[in-house]
């Protein structure tokens, strides 16, 4: 029995992103950009083809590039090949010579990020190697060559249309993706997507002392704490009675394999925070939930993950634009206060849980309250 193997492509729809059958001229070629949607027949410039075809129950997929004439020639080879085999001839397949394909490896890189990073990564780095494979059209991954790379910072930022910072990142992960093959050297400095790099905002005294005035006590226990730990959101979200020691007034972000969690790059720490954090955790301990180990659950000792349209609905309620008001910007403001209080930058590195130095650096703004106003007025006076 002669075996298929389907030409499609993989084009965004109104119902998202779908598999659609080519369309093939009276000479059996296909016909660039057009697919069929629903049964009839619509353009369609973006997206990459796709090889199909059944192994038992199994629908298999492989990737082959954006040049219809190509996939058309692939997809005669590979049913040719699988012909072969289901006759019992020896085929060597295509990439048995040691090379890889592209499709291949994407799978299986994906599949090892699965099982060692992060849902998130994860979703990242699916993303930034679906767009590459559909910038792409080599098949093996040894056949990536520098021009492949410009070809797809080109891509991202005028099919695409992504932001300069997601250009940089998308570029990235596709160059983590190629360390990984063994493949280093194709690009160089200049070649990667260039962004400016924004100064970190920070909340002012004339934002938080009105946003905090307008919050119920529930509230101001939740953005102080945001605050005064400088955490991340999920950080917050999972935070543990246990993790709290009100005696020395610290907070520790650990790991929580019962909830399926771990602090970013795996990294626990601990912070101190203010004695009135420690006033209103003490009073919110006495009245919590005694069988739930989250300091702030929802109902079925649940994290809660709606604390930025809490605080939206907070600084709405302060007559405040709340376009202006977001959870990491708490995070930002704890950095730069413990700087400006001369709180040195390894310390404060360690309190924010970064990897770099670089990375808490940023949060070295200047500083322009009213003391320093004073200062420069003495210095010429």
């Amino acid at each position: 029995m002669n075996r298929e193997v389907n030409l499609t492509k993989r084009v965004l729809t109104s119902k998202g992103l779908r598999y659609c059958p080519v369309v093939l001229s009276a000479n059996g070629r296909v016909k660039p950009d057009i697919v069929l949607v629903n049964g009839e027949p619509e353009p369609h410039a973006e997206g990459a083809y796709y090889l199909e075809w059944r192994e038992g129950k199994t629908r298999v997929r492989q990737s082959v590039g954006k040049d219809p004439a190509e996939a058309s020639a692939r997809r005669l080879r590979k049913e040719a090949e699988l012909n072969a085999v289901n006759n019992g001839v020896a085929v060597i397949p295509e990439g048995t010579n040691g090379q890889r394909t592209l499709a291949t490896a994407v799978a299986e890189f994906l599949e090892d990020t699965r099982l060692t990073k992060k849902a998130k990564t994860l979703a990242a780095y699916t993303t930034a190697l679906d767009y590459f494979t559909e910038s792409c059209s080599k098949h093996f991954v040894t056949d990536i060559e520098r021009k492949d790379l410009l070809r797809f910072a080109a891509f991202l930022r005028d099919d695409k249309e992504q932001a300069p910072r997601s250009c940089w990142n998308k570029f990235s992960n596709v160059m983590t993706f190629l360390k990984a093959n063994g493949i280093r050297g194709l690009a160089t400095k200049h070649d990667w997507p260039r962004y400016t790099e924004e100064e970190p905002e920070i909340y002012e005294q004339e934002e938080l002392d009105p946003m905090f005035k307008t919050c119920d006590e529930e509230e101001r226990l939740w953005f102080e704490f945001f605050l005064f730990t400088g955490e991340r959101e999920q950080e917050v979200m999972y935070t543990y009675w246990s993790d709290i020691h009100l005696a020395r007034a610290t907070v520790r972000v650990t790991h929580k394999p019962d909830r399926g969690w771990t602090p970013k790059a795996y990294k626990e720490r601990e912070i101190p925070i203010p004695a009135k954090l420690v006033t209103r955790l003490k009073a919110w301990k006495a009245k919590s939930d005694k069988t739930c180990n989250l300091v702030f659950p929802t109902s079925g000792c649940n994290a809660k993950m709606n604390f930025l349209d809490d605080l939206k609905a907070v600084a709405e309620r302060a007559k405040l634009n709340k376009g202006n008001f977001w959870l990491h910007k708490f995070r930002a403001t704890f950095a730069t206060r413990h700087l400006w209080s001369g709180v040195d930058l390894r310390t404060v590195q360690a309190w924010m849980g970064h990897t770099d130095l670089e990375s808490t650096m940023r949060y070295l703004k200047p500083n322009r309250s009213e003391a320093v106003r004073e200062r420069v007025e003495a210095t010429w006076a």
